[in-house]
């Protein structure tokens, strides 16, 4: 019943996550914004309207690869969304211009997803030897533990995340109201992708704790 409902179930949500975003995403790559701004342009609107003159906006490849990299200082779009005109583009652009802002700023949570990246990046390639090597495999009492420690620093971290993509979005979404980049409906299509978006990560937390709670609930059977 534990591995049901801790295991399986934020399975489907997270499943249920992925098809949300695509759908948002698909759905409004096709609508077209009416000021015509390219995804980079927006980008470079939101910064510009925050005083940010030193982030760079790089092309990369690759389906929704969207991201800041606060170490460089870069705003990587995606090819379709640095070019694309969509309200799916500028809403991602936004987002990831909002990111930029927040570490402009100093933004508490930004700064301590940012410290907490080495530990989990550390974490995260312990986890296919625990739960593989010592959990499944041999079902030791001591991978048990070790498991429960890394579900941890990835339960946190997920933690962590999600008021850093959720103020990125409404930040996202001040600005290019502000700007006058979406307005009326357009701001609906942008807030129902960067939702969509933002539910993902609310996807990955619960998958992570799930995981803490089950492997903790197997040292009290023990």
């Amino acid at each position: 019943m534990n591995f049901l409902i801790l295991i399986l179930i934020p399975i489907f949500v997270g499943m249920y996550a992925q098809m949300r975003i695509s759908s948002a995403y698909a759905k409004n790559s096709a609508i077209r914004s009416r000021a015509g701004y390219t995804g980079a342009e927006a980008a470079h609107a939101v910064l510009e309207s925050a005083g940010i003159s030193d982030v760079s906006i790089e092309k990369i490849g690759g389906h929704l690869t969207d991201h800041y990299d606060p170490t460089r200082k870069v705003l990587a779009l995606s090819e379709e969304n640095y070019d694309g005109t969509s309200l799916a583009a500028i809403g991602v652009a936004a987002h990831e211009a909002g990111h930029a802002i927040q570490h402009e700023q100093g933004y508490a949570p930004l700064k301590l997803r940012m410290a907490l990246i080495p530990v989990t990046n550390f974490a995260s390639q312990l986890l296919p030897i625990i739960m593989l090597g010592g959990f499944f495999l041999f079902h030791s009492h001591m991978a048990i533990w070790a498991g429960i420690a890394v579900y941890l620093v990835l339960t946190i971290f997920q933690l962590v995340t999600l008021p850093v993509e959720f103020n990125a979005s409404a930040r996202a979404k001040k600005r290019l109201s502000a700007l006058g980049l979406a307005e009326g409906e357009e701001l609906d299509g942008v807030e129902e992708t960067l939702d969509a978006a933002a539910f993902t990560y609310v996807a990955a937390f619960i998958s992570s704790l799930g995981w803490l709670l089950y492997l903790a609930s197997m040292t009290r059977q023990r």
